[in-house]
């Protein structure tokens, strides 16, 4: 069975998407079997690490299937899993039982629809962090692109026309660079195999690749589809964006190009950085001015893939090790805030700090998940975030001072937009509109937060979980997997 954990974690969700679509069932029954079959996925993927054989000093793929698919371009079924990319697999799940969980407990319109897409979406997004083949990789990518249309689309705020238009333009866009370069990647290697390809030094190749995986971060400055994207979107649906979906593009910067261009990424590193830094800078000021909740943790979402820019572009242990822990960090804190901001809604109508303010009092619940995961947020001495922060600037170090610092400024900013949210929702003086009729997180609600709240407080009190299991067991240098040193 192990041989085909990858491929189960992959098409379990698919085929519970086509369940939804072809088989009547009222409301309440769709988003029980929904829900149902999003953890069973959490299922697999906890048998999966309990299963992984992380002795392996290079990291080695496990779970490995291949098969070939057309076979006169040299197109194959390769899928497996290498241990970081296992992580932000588990990551993924975790969010999107949780956004469906959410979509139940809101009694989405058109359900059927609804939990099809999003079951749909989780077995596309599984399917990147295991392809092997980088036309397959390319596949499940533009996959992931149909249900977010759709899901922005149709259950989306009254602008949500724009928004999707704006996503879908910049998306596509860098899709079809993705396209070109895929193409030329295939051919000038002979196949389109990742694990058995020849490091590649094409600059031209590199920067397809790069374009698309900037445009879904999103990083500096190719972000014009953000705010109306996270603003629009349900709930859920955002937390997903920016929870799991950026991941797939820091995910691809790391598993195709640092591992396949060695060359072209020591040559346009320095630039790279520079728009990291500015990304990070940019985002986290932008964040502090931003007038409601979704557009700070939007901006700081931005800022936050610049940061793990920096560490994966620090091409050495500590930065990557940094970069991926803080993928986990932040896919759970992105989900989890956002998640709460569609309480906040909910209950308020709005999330417009200038209409919000002391749901503290009265609300030990709402307060209590907010304060802790802004708290992790902030990054403080002992929390997960901290760990990874830390690791990427010490891995960025290496490449000059210069960068650290302007990371630790940019992480200052960090603190000061993430107090001014929790100051401007629980603590400053309570509008009119903001009473004792408005009611605390119930029972449901807190059974979807407190296991994403409860993972980032295990890796605050454990990183070593995923930082000592990312890269092979006992590594002091990159593996083999990697084509520079």
């Amino acid at each position: 069975m192990d041989r085909w954990l990858a491929t189960i974690l992959i098409f379990l969700p698919v085929a519970g998407a086509l369940v939804c679509w072809l088989v009547p069932m009222r409301r309440f029954t769709l988003g029980s079997f929904a829900t149902l079959v999003a953890l069973v996925e959490v299922g697999f993927w906890v048998l999966a690490v309990e299963r992984f054989d992380y002795s392996e000093p290079t990291g080695a793929l496990q779970f490995e299937r291949r098969g070939s698919w057309f076979s006169d371009l040299g197109v194959s079924y390769h899928v497996g899993f290498f241990p970081f990319a296992l992580w932000l697999a588990g990551m993924a799940v975790v969010v999107m039982a949780a956004a469906i969980a959410y979509a139940f407990w809101s009694g989405r319109e058109r359900p059927r629809a609804y939990f099809g897409l999003m079951l749909f979406l989780t077995g596309a997004i599984i399917g990147v962090f295991a392809a092997q083949d980088v036309l397959l990789f390319y596949v499940f990518w533009e996959a992931m692109l149909i249900p977010l249309y759709v899901l922005m689309g149709v259950w989306g705020g009254p602008n949500r026309q724009a928004a999707t238009l704006k996503f879908v333009i910049y998306t596509m866009a860098g899709s079809l660079l993705m396209l070109g370069a895929v193409i030329a990647f295939g051919f000038a290697n002979g196949s389109f195999d990742l694990v058995d390809s020849k490091p590649n030094q094409s600059v031209w190749i590199f920067l397809g690749f790069a374009a698309a995986f900037a445009v879904k971060a999103p990083l500096f400055p190719f972000h014009g589809w953000l705010p109306d994207a996270y603003r629009e979107s349900p709930a859920e649906v955002a937390a997903v964006l920016s929870g799991v979906v950026s991941k797939t593009a820091t995910y691809g910067f790391l598993r195709i190009g640092i591992t396949q261009f060695g060359d072209p990424v020591k040559d346009l590193r320095t630039p790279i950085l520079v728009l990291a830094v500015v990304g990070l800078l940019y985002g986290s000021l932008v964040a502090f001015r931003a007038p409601d909740i979704r557009g700070v943790i939007a901006y700081s979402s931005m800022a936050q893939m610049g940061l793990i820019t920096l560490g994966l572009f620090a091409t050495n242990l500590s930065g990557l090790n940094g970069a991926v822990l803080q993928m986990v960090n932040h896919g759970l804190i992105s989900a989890t805030l956002f998640l709460l901001a569609g309480a906040v809604e909910r209950r308020t109508t709005t999330g417009e700090f200038a209409r919000l303010g002391g749901m503290a009092r009265g609300r030990p619940a709402l307060a209590t998940m907010l304060m802790t995961t802004g708290i992790i947020a902030l990054a403080v001495p002992g929390s997960g975030a901290f760990a990874g922060e830390f690791l990427i600037l010490l891995g960025v170090f290496v490449q000059g001072w210069a960068w650290t610092v302007l990371g630790a400024v940019a992480i200052v900013f960090a603190a000061m937009y993430m107090l001014r949210l929790i100051s401007a929702v629980l603590h400053r003086d309570a509008p009119p509109t903001i009473n004792d009729s408005v009611l605390d997180l119930r029972p449901a609600e807190l059974g979807i937060l407190v296991p994403l709240v409860a993972c980032l407080i295990f890796l605050s009190f454990w990183p070593a979980a995923i930082t000592d299991h990312s890269f092979g067991a006992g590594s002091r240098d990159l593996p083999g997997l990697f084509t520079f040193r």
